[in-house]
């Protein structure tokens, strides 16, 4: 996906959503909006009971899957049934350690697999502690994503670069998601350094919420990624026109994005071709 969006010389689009929020119907429906609007990349989340890189927006949203018994196996089959009609969109899972560790490692890894997930992420799974994991994932084909901070050092980038795989996702500021103390300079200086340690995208998230402040980001980034404000318009919008709502706000960073850097002609305006599962 990366190596044709650079092809291309565009940038990636990688919106957040929680599985099973607002409820468990629509997040299929949510993901097909997703990749119909543009995304590249899709990071789903598993619902954890105490998500602690997650500000109020998307806590609230863990809670009201949790509500309706969404399960780490449930999201695993949300996947399935999304590529039951699209296998082109990566799915990456984005969440916690604890439920994977509660499935079982490589119960985890085979159903993943199986599912057609991507690549996962999780939180609180430090490189020296990934190794079993990231050995498993790597197996199947799955690529472990590893957070960086603001704050991470040189020595935690090398350790990070031993097992990260996909693209790095780079929090771009201090504090949970939600906030909004962006600061597009600290992400210009600080990317240099990461990929002087990694060798992968840099994708960066926290603190975007619109068109301006997606493109600001893309000028130093390969990618943005988008979580809690797709997650309060979920919150926010009746049942009956989440969907809409969605695919219209991501329609409208896809085209800032894009703009003045559209894909040639012979290229496909959406995802890459994802290769086939062996």
């Amino acid at each position: 996906m990366f190596e044709q969006l650079n092809a291309q010389g565009r940038k990636g689009l990688i919106p957040f959503i929680t599985a099973g929020d607002p409820d468990p119907d629509m997040t299929v429906p949510l993901m097909h909006a997703l990749a119909g609007a543009g995304a590249d990349v899709i990071e789903l989340g598993v619902p954890f009971s105490d998500p602690m890189a997650d500000g109020p927006t998307i806590q609230r949203a863990s809670e009201r899957a949790l509500k309706h018994g969404v399960s780490l196996k449930r999201v695993l089959e949300f996947v399935s049934e999304f590529r039951r009609t699209n296998t082109s969109v990566p799915v990456v899972l984005m969440g916690y350690a604890n439920p994977i560790e509660a499935m079982g490692l490589q119960q985890f890894a085979d159903s993943a697999r199986t599912s057609g997930v991507d690549g996962v992420l999780a939180v609180d799974y430090p490189p020296e502690e990934a190794g079993p994991l990231s050995a498993l994932l790597a197996e199947r084909g799955i690529d472990l994503i590893f957070l960086l901070a603001p704050t991470t050092t040189q020595a935690r980038l090398d350790r990070v670069a031993e097992y990260a795989r996909g693209y790095i996702y780079y929090v771009s500021l201090r504090g949970v998601t939600g906030a909004s103390n962006i600061d597009v300079g600290e992400i210009a200086r600080r990317i240099p350094e990461i990929r002087a340690h990694v060798k992968l995208p840099v994708a960066v998230g926290f603190g975007i919420k619109d068109a301006q402040s997606a493109c600001a980001v893309a000028e130093v980034a390969d990618a943005v990624v988008i979580g809690s404000r797709l997650v309060q318009e979920i919150e926010s919008a009746p049942r009956e026109r989440a969907v809409r709502n969605i695919s219209a706000f991501m329609q409208d960073i896809r085209r800032a994005l894009d703009q003045g850097s559209a894909p040639p002609e012979h290229a496909p305006s959406g995802a890459a071709p994802r290769p086939p599962r062996n």
